[in-house]
């Protein structure tokens, strides 16, 4: 978790009203105004849903990330640098089938191994992308490695992050266009000290995307010719959406949009979506925090800021750090496809979001998670599993129905 700055009194109050007024508008008015994308099959409105999980396995040791592979198989991303593998027909296997703990600095809470995906091509190079933070200094470090093969890593990118252990993002996931996409933290500590995400130059506070199947130069990798700052001078080339405090999870639906999960300050948490045709969007921090204004000093007139599609604050849920989910595109739960699902660390409720037909968005809670949930993602079917942190847990995710009242 994060930490989190007093306010003054004034500011604060202003603030919370404007907080509790948007989390207590009807569903639909909760977000923003993006074009609708992939239609859900035979959806239902989302207060007809449920939520439910089921254990599968345990005995994980700070589990922080998950992905699915093409032989039906989870990978676990343990926090100290070990990757574990489950199957539902054999469970949890008992060794490591990756161990990068010798590279790893796990100096901090927020430190670790953060993020893993297998490369497109996994089935026939069992090569993985990983995000973590390095020795000896916690830098952010993209590498890939065969599984494995930890003595073949090969690290395509990194940027500095020494003086504070929070804020490292570290989701990494493959868009259907092919393109590697890697997200980073501010910096860390609070109140965005480096002023990064409203600043080009550096790579915290973003996500970034780039060609891992080729390489330009002395880089290992190329930035697509698209990237929305290639030919803005002073910006790094490889960004592709900025004003990010904490997006450590992410994720990519099948029309290629983000799906973000921002970790707010102390106030607000959100929830941003942002289509391939938004490239370069600006998300608003340290301006902002969510819709509410936090640092006027670092608001420049006649920027444009992309609002979030679904926010909510601390005080009302007991909240703390929104857990980014993905869109369901299973085929267990037909009503539900097309719906995008999260939590929170701290409350564990379940969220749902959903564009409508008119370009709004709705939202809707739904139940619960388990403990401390860290991580949530689909199996090679589309089906849903979740991470508990320090309870070192692995939980398959059911949607169901209400049923009417007879």
């Amino acid at each position: 978790m994060s930490p989190r700055r007093r306010r003054p009194a004034t500011v604060l109050v202003g603030l919370l009203v404007l907080a509790l007024s948007t989390f207590l508008l009807p569903p639909a008015s909760n977000a923003g105004t993006a074009a609708a994308g992939p239609s859900p099959t035979s959806a239902v409105p989302l207060t007809e849903l449920t939520v439910s999980f089921e254990q599968v396995a345990f005995g994980l040791q700070r589990p922080i990330a998950l992905t699915g592979l093409p032989d039906g198989r989870m990978l676990i991303a343990e926090k100290d640098g070990t990757v574990r593998a489950y199957h539902p027909d054999t469970g949890l296997a008992a060794e490591p089938v990756l161990d990068l703990r010798a590279r790893i600095d796990t100096s901090d809470n927020e430190r670790g191994l953060l993020g893993i995906t297998p490369a497109p091509n996994f089935a026939r190079t069992g090569i993985l992308y990983v995000a973590y933070t390095s020795l000896p200094a916690g830098a952010l470090t993209l590498a890939r490695v065969p599984l494995g093969a930890p003595a073949r890593l090969q690290v395509l990118l990194t940027q500095e992050h020494a003086e504070y252990g929070n804020h490292n993002g570290g989701q990494v996931a493959f868009g259907r266009d092919g393109y590697l996409y890697w997200s980073l933290g501010d910096g860390g500590h609070a109140n965005d000290p480096f002023k990064a995400g409203q600043n080009l130059g550096t790579l915290l506070g973003k996500i970034v995307r780039i060609d891992v199947n080729r390489t330009c130069g002395a880089r290992p990798y190329c930035v697509p010719a698209d990237n929305p700052f290639v030919r803005t001078r002073g910006a790094r080339p490889e960004i592709w959406v900025y004003g990010l405090r904490n997006p450590w999870r992410f994720s990519i639906d099948v029309d290629n949009s983000l799906w973000i999960g921002d970790v707010g300050q102390g106030l607000i948490e959100e929830v941003n979506h942002i289509r391939p045709w938004q490239r370069g969007a600006n998300l608003g921090w340290s301006c902002r925090e969510g819709t509410p204004v936090f640092d006027q000093e670092q608001c420049r007139p006649g920027v444009r800021y992309t609002d979030p599609v679904f926010e909510y604050p601390h005080f009302m849920t007991e909240s703390c750090s929104v857990t980014g989910g993905v869109v369901y595109r299973g085929s267990v739960t037909p009503e539900a496809r097309g719906t995008y699902i999260a939590s929170d660390y701290c409350s564990t409720l379940a969220f749902v979001v959903r564009p409508t037909s008119t370009g709004a968005y709705e939202s809707a809670t739904i139940g619960n998670f388990p403990t401390q949930p860290t991580a949530i993602d689909a199996d090679v079917h589309g089906e849903l599993y979740v991470l508990s942190d320090l309870p070192g847990f692995m939980s398959k995710v059911r949607f169901g129905l209400v049923q009417p009242a007879r």
